[in-house]
């Protein structure tokens, strides 16, 4: 099973939040969300941490539970975290390594950014804002997704 560990970085206000978005590897015109695997014996919230680091880098604080996304046809699972953000790093590991940005967004506009390639990535911004205005700031549930949705990386 694929495990990934987006940290949707975020600050300010949880109410006009701004997220942070980096751009692909595969498509360096192209922004998603940072994440990755976990390593062996690693806690999904640890794994979050590390992943934004080395693929944003930044640190923070990691905050709650978003959700856990599940795919179960292709045995893939995605947990996503909120991390409030205490410091920026001027250069970090992917940036040296294979050039990689960062740019952070209006919760709407990464919505609109990822729609068309990273549709569920997408889904976990709606999911954010969502559960935030209905559940006034408690954990999200998790939802599932058919792998005929495109976008899973």
């Amino acid at each position: 099973m694929t495990i990934e560990f987006p940290g949707a970085p975020q600050v300010g206000r949880e109410e006009c939040w701004e997220v942070l978005l980096v751009s692909s590897s595969r498509h360096p015109d192209r922004w998603i969300v940072p994440g990755g695997g976990m390593e062996p014996e690693e806690e999904p919230s640890v794994a979050a941490v590390r992943e934004v680091c080395e693929e944003a880098g930044v640190k923070g604080t990691l905050g709650r539970l978003v959700g856990i996304f599940e795919n179960q046809e292709r045995k893939h699972r995605t947990y996503v975290y909120v991390l409030i953000v205490t410091e920026v790093l001027e250069d970090w590991e992917d940036s040296v390594n294979i050039g990689r940005k960062r740019e952070w967004f209006k919760i709407e506009d990464a919505i609109k950014v990822l729609q068309c390639h990273k549709p569920v990535q997408a889904s976990y911004f709606e999911t954010l804002r969502q559960g935030y205005s209905a559940n006034n700031g408690t954990p999200v549930v998790a939802a599932s997704y058919p792998s005929s949705v495109s976008g899973i990386r």
